[in-house]
């Protein structure tokens, strides 16, 4: 029988009892029983939650693990856990993975949600139909590139 022996590099952080991570000239590297698996920026956030994701569902390290290690709260591992499991990789980077986060009208939508807006329709139905949050069209109303008719 042969004995495992995982060789980590100096400075590694321990996951787990089999994965590692350390940064190296701002790239943060995973390393599982001495191998390297993944890296990302250390500022990339979408890579930090796919990869600790990838890593739970596989079952080389618990949730709590991720928590402890990088100092994170439990409900955002678990947030990303759950995106992970219901969407796989294209939650944090495919077309869906914008949904949520800040969004800029521009060029053809403008026009369109300016045309809906012109004709009396609700925020509301446009932010549906348009595929976008009724706070990204109020927002560009209070900044002034979109205008609500006026009621009356």
């Amino acid at each position: 029988m042969q004995l495992k022996l995982p060789i980590f590099p100096i400075g590694t952080a321990l996951i787990s009892e089999c994965l590692g991570v350390y940064e190296e000239d701002g790239l943060i590297q995973y390393i599982v029983n001495g191998l390297p698996v993944y890296a990302h920026s250390k500022g990339d956030l979408k890579a930090f939650r796919y990869i600790t994701s990838n890593f739970i569902h596989q079952g080389l390290c618990r949730k709590t693990e991720v928590e402890r290690c990088f100092e994170v709260s439990e409900d955002s591992v678990q947030r990303a856990y759950k995106k992970f499991v219901k969407k796989g990789e294209s939650g944090f980077f495919g077309a869906d993975a914008r949904k949520g986060t800040a969004y800029k009208i521009t060029g053809d939508c403008r026009v369109r949600i300016q045309s809906k807006l012109d004709k009396g329709q609700s925020v509301n139905s446009i932010a549906q139909e348009e595929g976008l949050r009724e706070s990204a069209i109020r927002y560009g109303v209070k900044q002034g590139y979109l205008k609500k008719r006026e009621v009356g």
